[in-house]
């Protein structure tokens, strides 16, 4: 009776990792933040535990499931509706090289050392750090990479052409929110900002889903909208 009680629970705790699943949403484990990674590694093992559990007590771990579960899902939820949480929660990107430069303040802050930063330069082709233009500590750990013009894939200066320099374009407004801060430092200010977004036909930054700078020294506007994507890949 013991194995049958064993198998039942873990085709529960299946369907219920399942359900919670759904609830959380869907991301790759190199999407996911620390919160999420191991929020989902203490639900696994709850669930473990309440598949092999013989003494017939399950409504705890179970409850205990639900709980980190929808605790996730509210986050996530709060995280979408509020930059300073979502900052808080999933941190911000660091820029640990630009234009020549290494900042050793971000490497500090991102826990991330030399050897290590070296290490994944040359995994992404780097092997020298002048063929790079910028990188970037993600929040999910993971770190991208910008290189310069003159050094990607069929060289410009194969061809002795002279591309422009490529420069990180900063981005002003998030979810309706303007960026302060990335318009004192790009030089601007809200006048500008207002300006370039009566140009996109756009008067009310509380509609602007997202605005960054472009090489042309203006803005790429995307409004907010209801639309909802809908899958047209079946397998």
């Amino acid at each position: 009776m013991d194995i049958i009680h064993v198998i039942f629970l873990s085709i529960f705790s299946l369907i219920v990792l399942f359900l919670l699943t759904k609830l959380i949403g869907y991301r790759q484990m190199s999407e996911m933040s620390m919160f999420d990674y191991i929020t989902g590694i203490t639900i696994g093992s709850i669930a473990a535990e309440m598949a092999t559990s013989l003494d017939k007590n399950y409504t705890e771990p179970l409850t205990a499931m639900i709980i980190y579960g929808v605790g996730t899902a509210l986050l996530a939820f709060l995280t979408g509706k509020s930059i300073k949480i979502r900052q808080f929660v999933s941190g911000s990107p660091y820029i640990l090289y630009n234009d020549g430069e290494l900042y050793e303040k971000n490497f500090r802050k991102g826990h991330i050392d030399l050897s290590e930063f070296l290490v994944q330069c040359r995994l992404n082709g780097f092997f020298d750090l002048s063929d790079l233009q910028a990188a970037i500590l993600e929040e999910n750990g993971r770190i991208s990479f910008l290189a310069k013009a003159e050094s990607r894939p069929v060289n410009p200066s194969d061809l002795k052409l002279t591309p422009e320099t490529e420069t990180l374009f900063p981005t002003y407004i998030m979810d309706g929110h303007i960026l302060e801060e990335n318009l004192l430092h790009s030089g601007k200010d809200e006048t500008w900002l207002f300006k370039q977004l009566s140009a996109h036909g756009c008067d009310n930054v509380n509609d602007v889903f997202l605005a960054t700078g472009n090489r042309q020294n203006t803005l790429n506007v995307y409004r907010k909208n209801s639309l909802k994507g809908s899958s047209v890949i079946k397998e």
